[in-house]
């Protein structure tokens, strides 16, 4: 009978637009429950913060208004510039992955919309992100403090160079891909911590997490991946290796 009246009022507010606009905020949180269940649970994702997390994050605020109804399916969603936000599996999949704790600062490459840090924010205690394109830096960092993740400190830069003033952190996770992990996130990393991140490899993208042991990365590969590449500083490096 529960499941009966979960699907009739997805209905009605699918179909009766003015009950829709009515009751937005409930019409969101029916969609955010049923993504958690169908999209992330049934898929694998067992860490009971990171479910509580995808559910809290109102999703449909951190794309473009043209796209809030598509917010919650299982496919990314361009967000400007280029750029997209990954579909929400990925986003708890990487997320679980870091095995977040209360106590982690963690470090972000590729800030996006600020969908990933706010997801973080929530699971531990300061998230550092880094953007390379300024407006969507600019439009995360207004977006972000609008909603109330105050312990998220965004930056407009090149991650290549990760963010020395607030190094050293526990995890760090990257959500674009590149060919490497560079040097300068390597020493930014603390002893033992762990960096998530898409690696190009022979054609294809792999999701790896790597664990830092004795100064050294340590890669376990986990699924594989699409994610629009890096840029900045590792374009150049790649051009200069070839």
């Amino acid at each position: 009978m529960k499941k009966f009246l979960k699907y009739f009022f997805i209905f009605l507010f699918i179909f009766c637009p003015k009950m829709k606009k009515e009751n937005s905020e409930e019409y969101y949180k029916i969609l955010r429950e049923r993504m958690v269940k169908e999209q992330i649970e049934r898929r694998g994702i067992k860490d009971q913060r990171v479910l509580k997390a995808m559910r809290e994050v109102k999703r449909h605020l951190f794309v473009p208004e043209a796209y809030r109804d598509e917010s919650y399916n299982d496919y990314p969603l361009p967000i400007g510039e280029g750029q997209t936000i990954s579909q929400p599996f990925i986003v708890a999949l990487m997320t679980s992955l870091l095995e977040p704790k209360e106590s982690d600062k963690v470090l972000e490459i590729g800030t996006g919309s600020g969908y990933q840090a706010a997801v973080l924010s929530l699971l531990v205690k300061e998230v550092y992100t880094i953007e390379i394109i300024e407006k969507l830096a600019k439009d995360a960092e207004k977006r972000l403090k609008e909603l109330g993740y105050h312990n998220v400190k965004v930056k407009w830069g090149d991650g290549f160079e990760g963010w020395e003033e607030y190094a050293p952190f526990d995890k760090i996770i990257i959500t674009c891909a590149l060919p490497y992990i560079p040097k300068p996130l390597k020493e930014q990393l603390k002893e033992g911590g762990k960096i998530c991140a898409p690696i190009e490899r022979d054609g294809f993208q792999v999701l790896s997490v790597f664990t830092k042991k004795n100064n050294e990365l340590i890669e376990k590969v986990c699924d594989y991946v699409r994610f629009v590449p890096m840029r900045g500083r590792i374009e150049i490096e790649e051009k200069e290796d070839k």
